[in-house]
């Protein structure tokens, strides 16, 4: 094994263990992520082309895919929908079903690519996509249940915040306001902790092959949820900073264009190389220090049955 995945690691350490992978196999990582998202980019760049949309420069709002069928469906003013418009949001829509299918799939080879380096094994971007494939129709369905899982989380306190507000602001307007931004912080809290144990379910169908894969993140990340929660944030912020700076920059200067568009896609590939290799670093990690306590237990239990 090797020596850095060997023993647990501190959140300043999983850090910088994240940065150096990234920087030292940067290369095969990016062929990784192009390879599978590459042509995803390409069809929306054809799609925006073929609806009109300028190469160069062109004004309007909305930059990724769901903003623009969002501005897409717009009527005119005789209340009609142009037929170009609509072929392009039904592109704009394949483009965002064929992402959710099939980004899962280079995280999971960049798992696979982590995991071998961990083990001091040789491996190949072929190797490692062809590894990933082999668990994608695991990996497609514990997706499609985490999203739904989220997606209660959110609406079910949704529902409740607005529901206490709306009766609170009935007696007292300061109440109800109080009320909402009381309830709103909490169940965030208890949301973001939730999904924080239940997020390593990707990683534990990828290498693991346990599916859905809920049960052992929610193992795992036993004892260790606040520190998970605290690098998810700072993962977060690196990557909305970089991401802002970018897309803010080149829009300003290039408006709602194709090359734009070019440009924000290959920043929030490179954003997600370096998101992925950290999950992959603090999965690694956790089950490090799961085997670790499994084994101290296994070594009191055999002291105690040799008293």
């Amino acid at each position: 094994m090797e020596k850095r995945f060997a023993k647990p690691k501190g959140f300043g350490e999983i850090l910088d263990h994240t940065f150096s992978l990234s920087k030292a196999h940067f290369k095969g990582l990016v062929m990784i992520l192009l390879i599978i998202m590459g042509p995803v980019f390409l069809l929306e760049a054809i799609v925006g082309l073929f609806s009109g949309q300028s190469f160069l420069r062109e004004a309007g709002s909305g930059g990724a895919w769901y903003e623009q069928i969002i501005s897409g469906f717009q009527k005119g003013a005789d209340g009609t929908v142009d037929s170009s418009s609509l072929s392009a949001d039904w592109g704009l829509i394949l483009v965002g079903l064929l992402s959710f299918i099939f980004f899962p799939v280079a995280d999971a080879a960049i798992l696979f690519v982590i995991n071998h380096i961990r083990r001091n094994e040789e491996y190949t971007v072929r190797l490692v996509l062809k590894e990933a494939f082999s668990r994608f129709w695991p990996m497609l369905g514990s997706t499609i249940l985490f999203a739904l899982i989220a997606i209660g989380l959110i609406i079910v306190p949704g529902a409740v915040i607005g529901l206490t507000s709306f009766f609170g602001a009935m007696a007292n307007p300061f109440l109800g306001v109080l009320l909402g931004i009381i309830l709103f912080l909490g169940f965030a809290l208890g949301i973001g902790l939730l999904l924080t144990r239940w997020s390593f379910y990707f990683a534990s169908v990828v290498l693991d092959k346990k599916s859905p894969g809920f049960g052992r993140s929610w193992r795992l990340s036993r004892k260790r949820t606040w520190a998970t929660l605290g690098l998810y944030i700072v993962f977060y912020l690196i990557v909305a900073a970089i991401s802002f700076a970018v897309q803010g920059t080149f829009s300003a200067i290039l408006g709602n264009s194709v090359l734009n568009s070019i440009i924000t896609n290959l920043t929030s590939l490179f954003t997600t190389l370096f998101f992925s290799v950290g999950y992959a670093v603090m999965y690694l990690d956790l089950k490090t220090r799961h085997d670790a306590e499994d084994l101290k237990e296994m070594i009191q239990d055999y002291e105690i049955e040799n008293v």
